[in-house]
Order: C-alpha cells, then structure tokens, then sequence
C-alpha cells in the first residue's frame, strides 16, 4: 500500500532555507522506499490565526468556518498517513507555522478521556493520519535549544491520539553547508532515515544520533560566529 507523506515546512526563507536542506535528503529517502511525499511551505499559504470560537466542535462541526488556504490544505491532512512538522527554531516557532498547527483543531473529535493524567481527544474517524514527527533545525550550538519545539509537536500528537515517531534535530544547521566529509555523511544519513521510515517504519535512535552530531566544538562555534558579526559590524561605522 502506498504510504502518503505530507510536509509542512515552516521556515520562512523556504527553499533557502536550513530546513529544506536538511529535510531534502530525508524527503528524498522516502520517496526511493516508495511514498508519495508532498512537501508545503507555510509561507507561501495565507494561514489566519485560529480565534477560538469552537465553532469546528459545535455549530460546523469538523469544519473550519475561516476562509483561507487551510480550507485547501484540511482534504490533505485527512488523507496522509504520516505528517513531519519540520521548522526552524524561533521563539519558539516561525508564526505561520504556529497558526497552522493552532488551525487543526477541526481534526479533533472531543469526545475527551484522561490518560496519564492529561486530557486527550482522537481525531475524527476521516482523518487517516497514523505518524507525526519533527524535523526541527537551529543555530545554537547545543541540542537542548530545539527541545521545547519537538515538545510541541509532541504534544500536538498525543492530544490528537496519533503516535509521535520522534524528531530529527540538527543544531548549528547552517555548518551544514560548510561541505566537510561529516556533513556529507549526515546528508546521506538522512537519506537512509528517511527510507528506513517508510520501509520500517521507525526512526532508529543510532541513526538520529548521527545526524545529530556535533560539526564543531562549541569554542569554534562562538569564535566564528562573533568574529563574523564584528566583522559586519566594523564595515557598517
């Protein structure tokens, strides 16, 4: 059976973004095991915010009465069988993307229940989403910094009843482009993550580990990003 994957990428500089040139290897790694993956950019959609009237949950319900491009985009989301939120890391989130994941409401069913001590709803019975995972990228050197964005994906699945599959973090993306033998490595990992997802199922904790890693020492990382800034800021004056 044909696996469907739908990306929502929520950088703001989309294809030149750090997001897309880590989640392009990945994309392309499931589409040679076989999925049909979609990749959006959020800010390209005209994504309002959601404003909280419930009406998705009483007078319409599973519909949202906002018109805008999510009306577009829910037929998709009902149909894909794995949805990767993958976002570079702002404070926390780029606000396009944080709209989307607040106007997805409409996918919930409330009939409401407690687990583990939290209140949890499931998704209507249309909508055929099985997998939600991050891609989550970041300039910081340490890999904690990405920690409360991959929370809030995760907390978007459990409250949905669809199983989180975990992240795939990449911090100090942007030395990803420095073109080094371990970032060409990472690149091709990626490649096997992705394919391994489709095949497997699962993202193997080895293999994120690796794409992970770090591309400097931190005391590199500080030297060369201050040394660029005044370096910027000694030609402005």
């Amino acid at each position: 059976m044909l696996t469907k994957v739908l990306i929502v990428n929520g950088s703001p500089r989309i294809e030149k973004s750090n997001t897309t040139f880590v989640i392009t290897p990945f994309m392309e790694g499931m589409k040679k095991a076989g999925a049909s993956v979609e990749m959006i950019y959020t800010k390209k959609l005209k994504i309002l915010p959601c404003i909280g009237c419930f009406k998705c949950w009483g007078e319409t319900i599973g519909e949202c009465f906002i018109q805008d491009d999510m009306q577009e985009l829910y037929p998709k989301l009902k149909e894909v069988d794995i949805l990767i939120i993958a976002t570079p890391v702002y404070s926390p989130l780029p606000g396009e993307i944080q709209n989307l994941l607040n106007r997805l409401v409409p996918l919930i069913e409330p009939l409401l229940e407690f687990r583990q001590g939290r209140t949890r709803a499931k998704c209507h019975d249309d909508v055929n989403i099985s997998k939600m995972l991050a891609v989550v990228v970041g300039g910081w050197w340490e890999i904690e910094n990405l920690d409360l964005v991959v929370k809030i994906v995760e907390e978007v699945s459990e409250t949905y009843t669809i199983e989180f599959s975990g992240a795939i973090l990449r911090p100090h993306a942007y030395f990803l482009r420095d073109e080094s033998e371990t970032s060409k490595l990472i690149l091709k990992k990626l490649e096997d993550v992705g394919f391994k997802l489709i095949k497997e199922g699962i993202l193997d904790k080895t293999d994120l580990a690796f794409v992970s890693q770090p591309l400097v020492k931190k005391e590199e990382y500080i030297e060369r990003g201050n040394r660029n800034y005044l370096k910027r800021k000694s030609e402005q004056n």
